[in-house]
C-alpha cells in the first residue's frame, strides 16, 4: 500500500519505538552481517535550544524536530549500530562544540565532521581549538562553497592545514561540485577526501549516467578519495516515503561503485534523518547489507566498519 506524503510524515514523526521492523517489506538475506557497523553520516540537532538551529527550516514538518542519539538508537534496524559519525548540519562555529559536548555524554558518537569558515582569518584558530579533541575528525563544505574557491590561496592553505593534522575533508555533492575533488586531490595529495551521497546521482533502477560513471573513474584515480555509500534512497527522488526497498533497484549504481572503487574505499552512511523522507532507517541499512553480502564477509566488514576507521582515522570506534 502506498503512503501519501501526509501519512508518511505523520508515521515517521511517531515515536520510533512504535515502528515495527517486521512491517517493512525490505528483503533480508540469510547471510551474516558485518562484524560491526559505523554509520558515517548522521545529523543531530535540537530546535528547542534557546538559540534554535540554522537548519532544518521550521517549515519542514519531518526534519524540524529534536534529533538526538536516543532518537537514533530507538529506531529498529536489522543490526545494531556500534557508532556514528555526525556530519555538520550547521554553519555556526559553536555548534561544533555543541556536538562535541553531546559526544562526551554519549559513546554512540565516535566522530564529528564539523563546519568551519574555510579561507577566513578565523579558520586557523578554530581548527586548532577543535582539533585537540580526538572526536573532531575533519570538516565538510556544502553547496556553493567549494567549486569557485579552489582558486583562493587562503582556501587551499586552510585545507593544507586540515591535511597536516591528519583530518579529512567531506565533499557534499552534486556531481558538478564533486568534479572539483580531482583537482583538489592533485593540489593537496595528503588530504583524505570523502565524497558524500554517491555524488548525488539520480537512481532509476537502470544503468547510471555515463557522465557520472566517468566522474567516478576520475575520482578513483586518486587513492586518498573515498566514496560514501549514502544517499541511495534519496537518489530515487521518491520523497514521499516510497523509495524502492529492493536492493536490485540500486544495484547498477552499487555495482559501478564496487567495480571502480573496490572493497577498500567504500564506506556506509545512512544520512539519517534526511533519509527518513524517503525510507525507514532499517530499509537504508538493509539495502546496503544485501548488496555487500553478495561480495563476501570481508566486503561487509570493510564497508560497514573498517574503511570508516581508515577514512576518518577514528580514535574511539
Amino acid at each position: 500500500m502506498k503512503l501519501t506524503r501526509r501519512r508518511f510524515i505523520q508515521s515517521t514523526a511517531l515515536s520510533a519505538a512504535s515502528i515495527c521492523w517486521g512491517c517493512s517489506t525490505v528483503k533480508k538475506t540469510d547471510r551474516p552481517g558485518p562484524v560491526k557497523i559505523i554509520d558515517t553520516h548522521v545529523h543531530f540537532y535540537d530546535p528547542s535550544r534557546p538559540q534554535g538551529v540554522p537548519w532544518p527550516p521550521k517549515k519542514d514538518p519531518l526534519l524540524y524536530r529534536t534529533v538526538l542519539p536516543a532518537d537514533y538508537r530507538a529506531l529498529p534496524v536489522p543490526q545494531p549500530v556500534d557508532g556514528v559519525v555526525v556530519v555538520e548540519a550547521s554553519e555556526w562555529v559553536e555548534d561544533n562544540q555543541w556536538i562535541l559536548d553531546l559526544a562526551a555524554k554519549d559513546p554512540l558518537i565516535v566522530g564529528l565532521v564539523g563546519n568551519l569558515p574555510i579561507g577566513t582569518e578565523e579558520f586557523t584558530g578554530h581548527l586548532k581549538r577543535f582539533a585537540v579533541n580526538p572526536l573532531f575528525r575533519g570538516i565538510r563544505t556544502r553547496a556553493g562553497s567549494f567549486e569557485t574557491r579552489l582558486s583562493s590561496s587562503a582556501f587551499v592553505r586552510d585545507l593544507r592545514a586540515v591535511a597536516d593534522l591528519g583530518l579529512c575533508f567531506d565533499i557534499h555533492s552534486p556531481p558538478a561540485w564533486v568534479a572539483q575533488a580531482s583537482l583538489l586531490a592533485r593540489t593537496i595529495p595528503n588530504l583524505r577526501l570523502i565524497v558524500n551521497h554517491v555524488a548525488n546521482v539520480t537512481i532509476t533502477g537502470g544503468s547510471p549516467p555515463t557522465e557520472w560513471k566517468n566522474l567516478m573513474q576520475t575520482l578513483a584515480e586518486h587513492p586518498q578519495i573515498f566514496m560514501k555509500v549514502s544517499g541511495l534512497v534519496e537518489g530515487s527522488k521518491c520523497s514521499n516515503g516510497d523509495a524502492p526497498v529492493n536492493m536490485e533497484f540500486y544495484q547498477p549504481v552499487l555495482e559501478t561503485l564496487w567495480n571502480i572503487f573496490g572493497v577498500d574505499r567504500l564506506i556506509y552512511g545512512s544520512n539519517w534523518p534526511v533519509s527518513a523522507r524517503f525510507a525507514h532507517l532499517a530499509t537504508v541499512q538493509q539495502i546496503a547489507m544485501n548488496f555487500f553480502a553478495t561480495k563476501g564477509q570481508d566486503a561487509l566488514d570493510k564497508v560497514f566498519y573498517q574503511n570508516a576507521q581508515i577514512a576518518y582515522q577514528l580514535k574511539q570506534a
